[in-house]
């Protein structure tokens, strides 16, 4: 979250309010079906405005970016609105992305695309400020880890099942004309034709999206005097000179630009004549091991956990994925594949180790580490296009060393903590 506002008043056994609960539980499950769904259309967008791979990974940049430069002012709409409201503005915010496919598929035009992502990565950015600790909230504060678990795994769930359902709705409309053999209006007018599949699934989205605001819209006054007292978060930089937050700080931005790299780039590496071959749309029905690998992960990683180190376990964690990639950039066919879909099911702990192990010690400063953190998630704007941009350079295979570079940070900052943190 990009800030942790004040949580409103409530007595020791929190608010006990399970429609709210499920409401919270929905939301996690539709912005991480979102996010991921972003894995199925570059394919698409990548072959219809002949793209480059660095060109095409832009798609995640727009969509990252939105969490670095809405952070700030989604935490001041829940500081002015509170908690549900909140939600709610968040919501039409990404109906309003959602919506913005239809211009962006009548001009034809690469870059409107990318400003419809934009808005609805705002939107996302808005309700993931809400939902973070508003999950903590609503029911007994002992059991607030449990639900927060329980909430990140519907957060999986979308991720397993929306590239499923995308894949089908949008690559599936692939077509076999080459638009490089188009040009002025012919071309506009096969664009606007084949991105038509694309703008009936965020259409269908956006009425979703607009059900489940009017929902909590009419729930808007369960939560009394939850609007958040001011807080400046430009004064939590000074966070940053202490080593070990700063460290785990940069292994989240590294962390979540690899993660959506490998996922960005998994249809296209797939879809090789070397590894499966085949179509796109075989490929995007492969995409859901790979965030089905974390929500898996997941579980197995809670239960490690309680007897291996958190720095230990990331280390080994790291490794893994680091070993996978380069056994799917130098191999190949069936081998190839499930070496690079199984580094889901090693990203599965990451996020939540680095984030508690760069947290720990914070005390009464952790709700400003937590809003840094989270505008280091911009990562998935930066290392997508520089992964693309090596593949353009080279080849995919050799690409795959960047998201290794990374995740080499990564095994040494679990390294660390496991020795001097344990």
């Amino acid at each position: 979250m990009a800030l942790a506002p004040a949580a409103p008043r409530t007595d020791e056994a929190g608010i006990n309010a399970p429609d709210l609960q499920l409401f919270v539980f929905a939301l996690f499950f539709i912005f991480g079906g979102i996010t991921s769904l972003n894995d199925v259309i570059i394919p698409k967008l990548k072959e219809l405005f002949t793209l480059n791979y660095a060109e095409a990974l832009l798609v995640q940049s727009a969509y990252f970016a939105a969490y670095f430069i809405m952070s700030l002012p989604g935490a001041a709409i829940v500081r002015r609105f509170g908690y549900l409201r909140s939600a709610v503005i968040g919501l039409l915010v990404m109906t309003a992305g959602c919506l913005l496919f239809i211009p962006a598929s009548q001009s034809g035009r690469f870059a409107i695309f990318l400003f419809a992502l934009f808005v609805l990565a705002s939107g996302v950015t808005i309700v993931q400020v809400v939902t973070n600790p508003l999950i903590s909230l609503l029911g007994n504060p002992a059991s607030a880890s449990s639900r927060l678990t329980f909430a990140q795994a519907f957060n999986s769930l979308g991720t397993t099942v929306f590239p499923y359902v995308g894949s089908i709705l949008i690559l599936g409309g692939l077509a076999t004309v080459d638009p490089k053999t188009l040009s002025g209006a012919a071309l506009d007018a096969y664009r606007t034709s084949e991105t038509h599949t694309v703008v009936l699934t965020y259409i269908g989205l956006a009425a979703a999206l607009l059900t489940v605001a009017a929902v909590v819209w009419t729930r808007r006054h369960r939560l009394a005097d939850d609007r958040a007292a001011g807080v400046n978060l430009f004064d939590a930089f000074d966070l940053l000179q202490r080593p070990r937050f700063a460290i785990g700080a940069l292994c989240i931005f590294l962390y979540v630009g690899a993660e959506v790299a490998i996922g960005s780039l998994i249809v296209s590496y797939l879809t090789q004549p070397g590894v499966l071959g085949g179509t796109t749309l075989a490929a995007g029905k492969l995409v859901p091991f790979y965030w089905g690998g974390a929500l898996i992960g997941r579980f197995v990683g809670a239960a490690l956990l309680r007897r291996i180190a958190p720095g230990r376990l990331l280390a080994i964690v790291a490794g893994c994925a680091i070993t996978f990639l380069l056994v799917a950039a130098n191999s190949s066919g069936t081998v190839a594949a499930v070496a690079l879909l199984a580094i889901g099911l090693a990203n599965a702990i990451q996020f939540p180790t680095i984030f508690s192990l760069a947290s720990e010690g914070l005390g009464r400063r952790a709700a400003d580490g937590s809003g840094l953190i989270c505008m280091a998630i911009v990562g998935g704007a930066i290392v997508p296009p520089l992964t693309g941009f090596v593949a353009d350079q080279s080849s995919l295979a050799v690409a795959l060393i960047v998201p290794a570079l990374c995740y080499a940070v990564i095994l040494g900052y679990g390294a660390t903590a496991a020795r001097l943190f344990a």
